[in-house]
């Protein structure tokens, strides 16, 4: 009877100890909660040549702008460009009814032919009676009165020449002369339209081949702009509004002679080829004085940089795929790169999105740009978006 009543107790104690006992190490390990990885994009740290440039925001002029306007009084007879066409310079734009003109130069050759016979004979008389006076029939005074005469007539057979030339020069002016190469705008007049002389324009042509750039730069950009100018050639580029992807080049062609005391800036002026007519005036774009060029720069993309408290950083990814925070000293950017004075070198590895879950000592996952697959590669020659392999 005894031992029957101490069974139960002791086969408690069993089960207690058993659940008292420690867990398997793999049960233990499952519980754990590892840090989890950051996915971030990154790029390496190049050293190369880049361009020290001025920014600035430009206005796309016509290198030429002429009003047509009719140089004679009349109508219209005929119109001969459509708007928007390509003209020359010498092309008939239009013609206005030259029979009005045609009377006038008859006239004119009248009078002329007039004055010519009329100067011929009071040459001839004079010539006579200066032989006379020789032989002393007829008096000087006779003689001189003759001369006189004879000096008239040839001055009046002069006036009816330029008379007449006149007249050839308004009839000319009844063919409207297109007098630069360029396009051709909104037509003002209609055939049968009548035109006033030096008033009424017929059409504004543009020069677009080549085109011109306006910006300005601030004022303590002169010194520089004066310095590089002696070497050579400057390069100007601009990208139009909303053509991102296009950039245009030209060369600085034009420095104003005085700095605009209002705005304290300068304005100056460079000059397109625009063969493809990608530029068009009134357009708008950013514009890229290059000075010259600086070597041996450190270059990231300008999404690497980020601003805290203490100034300017980069998330540097290390061998062990955990990231340092880099304060960094950025001297400028250059489009989407920007130029790191100190704080970074060749080689390394610095993320470029992704920033905002990164803390110091923060473990990450490379992953290729967004729209580009894992391990493609562009051939810009610029700063590289694919995520390089680290040991």
């Amino acid at each position: 009877m005894r031992i029957h009543s101490q069974f139960p107790a002791w086969l408690a104690l069993a089960f207690c100890l058993a659940a008292c006992s420690p867990a398997p190490k793999d049960e233990a390990s499952a519980g754990v909660k590892r840090t989890p990885t950051v996915p971030v994009v990154v790029a390496t740290v190049e050293q190369r040549e880049v361009p020290v440039q001025l920014q600035a925001i430009g206005n796309v002029r016509p290198k030429s702008t002429v009003a047509v306007k009719a140089r004679v009084t009349g109508q219209i007879a005929e119109v001969f460009f459509q708007e928007g066409q390509d003209v020359k310079k010498g092309d008939v734009l239009a013609k206005i009814d030259p029979a009005p003109f045609e009377v006038v130069l008859a006239q004119a050759k009248a009078r002329l032919a007039q004055a010519t016979t009329q100067a011929e004979i009071a040459r001839k008389q004079a010539a006579r009676y200066t032989n006379l006076s020789q032989s002393g029939g007829v008096s000087r005074e006779e003689v001189d009165n003759f001369k006189s005469t004879a000096d008239a007539a040839l001055s009046n057979q002069e006036a009816a020449a330029a008379t007449v030339k006149e007249a050839e020069l308004q009839l000319s002016y009844c063919q409207v002369i297109s007098p630069i190469t360029g396009r051709a705008g909104r037509r003002a007049v209609d055939a049968g339209n009548v035109v006033k002389a030096d008033e009424t324009d017929l059409v504004v042509i543009n020069q677009l081949r080549p085109i011109e750039v306006i910006f300005a730069v601030p004022e303590q950009h002169f010194t520089d702009i004066q310095t590089y100018m002696k070497r050579g050639e400057l390069k100007v580029t601009i990208t139009p509004s909303g053509s991102a992807a296009q950039k245009i080049q030209g060369v600085l062609s034009f420095v104003d002679n005085a700095i605009k005391p209002a705005t304290g800036t300068l304005e100056v002026k460079a000059t397109m080829p625009n063969e493809d007519l990608s530029l068009w005036p009134g357009q708008y774009g950013e514009v890229a004085l290059t000075l010259t060029t600086q070597p041996n720069a450190l270059v990231v993309p300008a999404t690497a940089v980020q601003t805290g408290q203490n100034g300017q950083y980069v998330f540097v990814v290390k061998d062990d795929s955990s990231v340092d925070l880099r304060t960094v000293d950025l001297e400028r950017t250059v489009g989407n790169e920007a130029i790191i004075r100190e704080g970074l070198k060749v080689g390394e590895v610095v993320v470029i999105d992704g920033q905002l879950r990164l803390v110091p000592g923060s473990r990450v996952e490379i992953k290729p740009p967004v729209g580009l697959p894992a391990g493609n590669e562009q051939g810009s020659g610029k700063i590289s978006l694919t995520a390089p392999k680290i040991p």
